[in-house]
């Protein structure tokens, strides 16, 4: 064998090498959640790639890879807060797979010794919900504003920082839960959706200030007619 034909053979095997090195160096793949462990904040996630195997007659098919179990998923957070959002069954994903293998770090946090030589493996799969192939994608994006919203657009939390203004929707009802409510500006019921009464208010009720019914002040200054043909003294 000359030494072109050995250059060769040393070419092809280095090709071998490195292709066979990348088929089993995984790093990240669409997904599709199975089903989601809330109290451990992990889910079960089948690969959306399907991987092309070729038999011994060289004849190619398709092989579904396995699903994926224990697969922590990310949730925003930081500083003691955390934006969660429901996971479901069918939601497409991003699945990420470390360098080394997460078990330890899994299992207690910190900083942890490595306890498997596994790299780039299938079994270290870390899951971002949200990313979306073409026929998932929510309509309406809005390119001025942030949102957080339903994928129908039926609800929504806005910030729009051109105008300042921060809107808030929802088709039934919007719950504020505190022992107080503060508004620090004025307040304005426009009462858009025709209710037969825009304002209810349970409890006992007290103002500072000037109040007005239809143009006329209503407040502790408020007068009547009295048979006299004067008028009353005010509220007391």
């Amino acid at each position: 064998m000359d030494k072109i034909e050995m250059a060769g053979d040393l070419l092809e095997m280095t090709r071998t090498i490195k292709d066979s090195v990348k088929r089993e160096t995984w790093s990240a793949l669409p997904g599709v959640i199975e089903s989601f462990n809330p109290d451990a904040m992990t889910c079960t996630v089948q690969p959306a790639i399907k991987l092309r195997s070729r038999d011994e007659q060289g004849q190619l098919s398709s092989l579904m890879l396995p699903l994926l179990v224990d697969c922590p998923v990310y949730f925003p957070g930081g500083g003691r807060c955390t934006l969660t959002f429901p996971v479901t069954r069918g939601d497409e994903c991003l699945i990420v797979f470390a360098d080394r293998a997460i078990d330890a770090w899994w299992q207690s946090g910190g900083v942890q010794e490595t306890v498997s030589t596994r790299v780039h493996d299938l079994s270290d799969g870390m899951v971002f919900v949200g990313f979306r192939s073409r026929p998932r994608v929510p309509g309406a994006i809005s390119t001025t504003t942030t949102q957080l919203r339903t994928d129908d657009g039926s609800m929504h939390v806005e910030l729009d920082p051109a105008g300042g203004v921060v809107s808030l929707k929802a088709p039934t009802e919007i719950l504020m839960d505190a022992p107080v409510v503060r508004l620090t500006g004025a307040m304005a019921v426009e009462n858009q959706g025709g209710a037969d009464t825009s304002v209810s208010i349970n409890g006992k009720t007290s103002f500072n200030g000037q109040v007005f019914a239809n143009g006329k002040r209503v407040d502790d200054t408020h007068t009547h007619p009295d048979a006299q043909g004067g008028n009353t003294g005010p509220v007391n």
